[in-house]
Protein backbone atom coordinates (compact mmCIF):
# COMPACT_ATOMS: atom_id res chain seq x y z
CA UNK A 1 0.00 0.00 0.00
CA UNK A 2 2.70 2.60 0.83
CA UNK A 3 4.42 1.98 -2.52
CA UNK A 4 1.12 2.26 -4.39
CA UNK A 5 0.42 5.55 -2.63
CA UNK A 6 3.90 6.87 -3.44
CA UNK A 7 3.56 5.95 -7.13
CA UNK A 8 0.12 7.58 -7.30
CA UNK A 9 1.42 10.82 -5.80
CA UNK A 10 4.47 10.73 -8.10
CA UNK A 11 2.25 10.45 -11.18
CA UNK A 12 -0.32 12.97 -9.95
CA UNK A 13 2.15 15.70 -8.98
CA UNK A 14 3.31 16.62 -12.53
CA UNK A 15 -0.32 16.74 -13.66
CA UNK A 16 -1.19 19.10 -10.83
CA UNK A 17 1.85 21.33 -11.50
CA UNK A 18 1.02 21.56 -15.18
CA UNK A 19 -2.66 22.33 -14.64
CA UNK A 20 -1.70 25.05 -12.13
CA UNK A 21 0.95 26.83 -14.20
CA UNK A 22 -0.10 26.06 -17.77
CA UNK A 23 -2.00 29.33 -18.29
CA UNK A 24 0.87 31.56 -17.13
CA UNK A 25 4.03 29.79 -18.28
CA UNK A 26 3.10 26.60 -20.10
CA UNK A 27 3.83 24.56 -17.00
CA UNK A 28 7.31 23.44 -18.03
CA UNK A 29 8.50 22.64 -14.46
CA UNK A 30 11.68 21.35 -16.08
CA UNK A 31 14.73 23.40 -17.14
CA UNK A 32 15.48 20.85 -19.86
CA UNK A 33 12.11 21.57 -21.48
CA UNK A 34 12.55 25.33 -21.09
CA UNK A 35 15.98 25.23 -22.73
CA UNK A 36 14.66 23.08 -25.57
CA UNK A 37 11.84 25.58 -26.13
CA UNK A 38 14.37 28.42 -26.44
CA UNK A 39 16.68 26.51 -28.79
CA UNK A 40 13.77 25.69 -31.12
CA UNK A 41 12.43 29.25 -31.08
CA UNK A 42 9.26 28.47 -29.14
CA UNK A 43 10.21 30.68 -26.20
CA UNK A 44 12.26 33.86 -25.82
CA UNK A 45 15.77 33.45 -24.40
CA UNK A 46 15.16 36.36 -22.02
CA UNK A 47 12.60 34.24 -20.17
CA UNK A 48 14.92 31.28 -19.62
CA UNK A 49 16.75 32.57 -16.49
CA UNK A 50 13.43 33.48 -14.86
CA UNK A 51 11.93 30.08 -15.63
CA UNK A 52 14.96 28.16 -14.34
CA UNK A 53 15.13 30.27 -11.18
CA UNK A 54 11.45 29.65 -10.48
CA UNK A 55 11.84 25.92 -11.09
CA UNK A 56 14.90 25.79 -8.85
CA UNK A 57 13.26 27.71 -6.00
CA UNK A 58 10.13 25.59 -6.26
CA UNK A 59 12.14 22.39 -5.88
CA UNK A 60 14.17 23.83 -3.00
CA UNK A 61 11.05 24.89 -1.10
CA UNK A 62 9.49 21.50 -1.80
CA UNK A 63 12.53 19.72 -0.35
CA UNK A 64 12.45 21.96 2.72
CA UNK A 65 8.74 21.25 3.21
CA UNK A 66 9.31 17.51 2.90
CA UNK A 67 12.09 17.62 5.48
CA UNK A 68 10.11 19.79 7.88
CA UNK A 69 6.95 17.71 7.73
CA UNK A 70 8.87 14.46 8.23
CA UNK A 71 11.52 15.81 10.62
CA UNK A 72 10.54 13.54 13.52
CA UNK A 73 10.56 10.51 11.25
CA UNK A 74 14.03 11.40 9.95
CA UNK A 75 15.40 11.81 13.47
CA UNK A 76 13.83 8.57 14.66
CA UNK A 77 15.10 6.54 11.71
CA UNK A 78 18.64 7.96 11.63
CA UNK A 79 19.17 8.55 15.33
CA UNK A 80 19.96 12.16 14.55
CA UNK A 81 22.73 11.37 12.04
CA UNK A 82 21.82 12.32 8.49
CA UNK A 83 23.87 10.11 6.16
CA UNK A 84 24.33 10.08 2.40
CA UNK A 85 25.57 6.47 2.27
CA UNK A 86 25.40 3.45 4.51
CA UNK A 87 22.59 1.35 5.97
CA UNK A 88 20.77 4.41 7.33
CA UNK A 89 21.15 6.65 4.29
CA UNK A 90 18.36 9.14 3.65
CA UNK A 91 19.78 11.68 1.17
CA UNK A 92 18.45 9.60 -1.73
CA UNK A 93 14.94 10.63 -0.70
CA UNK A 94 15.69 14.11 -2.02
CA UNK A 95 18.03 13.54 -4.97
CA UNK A 96 19.35 10.73 -7.17
CA UNK A 97 22.51 8.74 -6.50
CA UNK A 98 24.04 6.06 -8.75
CA UNK A 99 24.13 2.35 -8.07
CA UNK A 100 27.60 1.09 -7.11
CA UNK A 101 28.14 -0.51 -10.52
CA UNK A 102 27.10 2.51 -12.62
CA UNK A 103 29.87 4.55 -14.27
CA UNK A 104 29.62 8.28 -14.92
CA UNK A 105 29.72 7.73 -18.70
CA UNK A 106 26.90 5.19 -18.59
CA UNK A 107 24.85 7.37 -16.28
CA UNK A 108 25.39 10.43 -18.47
CA UNK A 109 24.23 8.56 -21.59
CA UNK A 110 21.19 7.27 -19.72
CA UNK A 111 20.16 10.76 -18.62
CA UNK A 112 20.66 12.25 -22.09
CA UNK A 113 18.65 9.55 -23.86
CA UNK A 114 15.85 9.49 -21.28
CA UNK A 115 15.35 13.25 -21.39
CA UNK A 116 15.56 13.31 -25.19
CA UNK A 117 12.69 10.83 -25.36
CA UNK A 118 10.76 12.81 -22.75
CA UNK A 119 11.04 16.14 -24.59
CA UNK A 120 10.42 14.59 -28.01
CA UNK A 121 7.20 13.07 -26.72
CA UNK A 122 6.21 16.35 -25.04
CA UNK A 123 6.65 18.22 -28.32
CA UNK A 124 4.45 15.65 -30.04
CA UNK A 125 1.73 16.06 -27.42
CA UNK A 126 1.48 19.82 -27.99
CA UNK A 127 1.89 19.71 -31.78
CA UNK A 128 -1.56 20.67 -33.04
CA UNK A 129 -0.68 19.60 -36.57
CA UNK A 130 0.08 16.08 -35.40
CA UNK A 131 -2.23 13.55 -33.73
CA UNK A 132 -2.32 15.82 -30.69
CA UNK A 133 -3.86 15.21 -27.28
CA UNK A 134 -7.33 16.78 -26.79
CA UNK A 135 -7.24 20.18 -25.08
CA UNK A 136 -7.32 19.89 -21.31
CA UNK A 137 -5.78 16.42 -21.24
CA UNK A 138 -2.23 17.56 -22.02
CA UNK A 139 -1.17 17.72 -18.35
CA UNK A 140 -2.21 14.11 -17.83
CA UNK A 141 -0.22 13.00 -20.86
CA UNK A 142 2.79 15.02 -19.74
CA UNK A 143 2.49 13.69 -16.21
CA UNK A 144 2.83 10.16 -17.54
CA UNK A 145 6.00 11.20 -19.36
CA UNK A 146 7.83 12.79 -16.43
CA UNK A 147 10.92 10.74 -15.58
CA UNK A 148 13.77 13.18 -15.09
CA UNK A 149 13.59 16.68 -13.69
CA UNK A 150 16.85 18.58 -13.42
CA UNK A 151 15.52 21.15 -10.97
CA UNK A 152 14.09 18.53 -8.67
CA UNK A 153 17.55 16.97 -8.27
CA UNK A 154 19.97 19.88 -7.87
CA UNK A 155 17.87 22.13 -5.63
CA UNK A 156 16.97 19.40 -3.10
CA UNK A 157 20.60 18.26 -3.15
CA UNK A 158 21.69 21.76 -2.16
CA UNK A 159 19.06 21.77 0.55
CA UNK A 160 20.33 18.50 2.01
CA UNK A 161 23.86 19.91 2.09
CA UNK A 162 22.55 22.83 4.15
CA UNK A 163 20.15 20.81 6.31
CA UNK A 164 22.76 18.46 7.76
CA UNK A 165 23.85 15.86 5.23
CA UNK A 166 26.93 17.91 4.42
CA UNK A 167 29.00 18.24 1.26
CA UNK A 168 29.03 14.48 0.78
CA UNK A 169 25.85 14.93 -1.25
CA UNK A 170 28.12 16.34 -3.98
CA UNK A 171 31.03 13.91 -3.64
CA UNK A 172 29.05 10.66 -3.33
CA UNK A 173 29.00 8.37 -6.33
CA UNK A 174 32.27 9.74 -7.72
CA UNK A 175 30.84 13.28 -7.80
CA UNK A 176 27.62 12.11 -9.45
CA UNK A 177 25.71 15.33 -8.71
CA UNK A 178 26.42 17.01 -12.07
CA UNK A 179 25.17 14.09 -14.19
CA UNK A 180 21.42 14.59 -13.51
CA UNK A 181 21.98 18.34 -13.83
CA UNK A 182 23.84 18.65 -17.15
CA UNK A 183 22.82 15.53 -19.09
CA UNK A 184 19.05 16.22 -19.10
CA UNK A 185 19.67 19.70 -20.52
CA UNK A 186 21.56 18.21 -23.46
CA UNK A 187 19.02 15.44 -23.85
CA UNK A 188 16.13 17.90 -23.91
CA UNK A 189 17.71 19.88 -26.74
CA UNK A 190 18.49 16.67 -28.61
CA UNK A 191 14.89 15.47 -28.35
CA UNK A 192 13.43 18.82 -29.39
CA UNK A 193 15.72 19.23 -32.40
CA UNK A 194 15.09 15.62 -33.45
CA UNK A 195 11.33 16.17 -33.41
CA UNK A 196 11.59 19.39 -35.39
CA UNK A 197 13.92 17.96 -38.04
CA UNK A 198 12.08 14.71 -38.62
CA UNK A 199 8.46 15.65 -37.96
CA UNK A 200 7.49 19.27 -37.32
CA UNK A 201 9.15 20.98 -40.30
CA UNK A 202 7.47 18.51 -42.64
CA UNK A 203 3.97 19.63 -41.63
CA UNK A 204 4.28 22.63 -43.97
CA UNK A 205 5.08 20.41 -46.95
CA UNK A 206 2.03 18.27 -46.28
CA UNK A 207 -0.20 21.35 -45.90
CA UNK A 208 1.07 22.89 -49.13
CA UNK A 209 0.45 19.67 -51.03
CA UNK A 210 -3.07 19.49 -49.61
CA UNK A 211 -3.77 23.11 -50.55
CA UNK A 212 -2.48 22.56 -54.08
CA UNK A 213 -4.59 19.46 -54.45
CA UNK A 214 -7.71 21.24 -53.27
CA UNK A 215 -7.18 24.43 -55.29
CA UNK A 216 -5.95 22.73 -58.43
CA UNK A 217 -8.97 20.51 -58.98
CA UNK A 218 -12.01 21.43 -61.01
CA UNK A 219 -15.42 19.89 -61.05
CA UNK A 220 -16.94 19.24 -64.46
CA UNK A 221 -20.57 18.34 -64.85
CA UNK A 222 -21.86 16.36 -67.78
CA UNK A 223 -25.24 17.33 -69.15
CA UNK A 224 -27.45 15.33 -71.41
CA UNK A 225 -29.27 16.71 -74.43
CA UNK A 226 -32.19 17.84 -72.29
CA UNK A 227 -30.01 19.92 -69.94
CA UNK A 228 -30.12 17.53 -67.02
CA UNK A 229 -26.99 17.18 -64.82
CA UNK A 230 -25.29 13.83 -64.79
CA UNK A 231 -22.44 12.49 -62.53
CA UNK A 232 -19.87 15.25 -61.68
CA UNK A 233 -16.30 14.60 -62.73
CA UNK A 234 -13.16 15.90 -60.97
CA UNK A 235 -9.86 16.56 -62.65
CA UNK A 236 -6.69 18.57 -62.11
CA UNK A 237 -5.03 21.05 -64.50
CA UNK A 238 -2.63 18.35 -65.61
CA UNK A 239 -5.57 16.31 -66.83
CA UNK A 240 -6.74 19.12 -69.10
CA UNK A 241 -4.86 19.07 -72.38
CA UNK A 242 -4.99 21.84 -74.92
CA UNK A 243 -6.31 20.94 -78.33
Amino acid sequence: FPWAMAISVWLYSPCYWHYSANYFSGGHINPAVSLAMCVTGKMKWAKLPVYILAQFLGSFVGAAALFGINYDAFMDYTGGELNVTGPRKTAHIFATYPAPYLSLANGFADQVMSTAILVLAAFAIFDTKNLWVPKGLEPIAVGLLIILLTSRDLAPRIFTAIAGWGMEVFTAGNHWWWIPTVAPMLGGVLGAVTYMLFIEIHHLDVQVEQDMDSSGKYELTNMDNEGRHLQPLSCSPSDLKAD
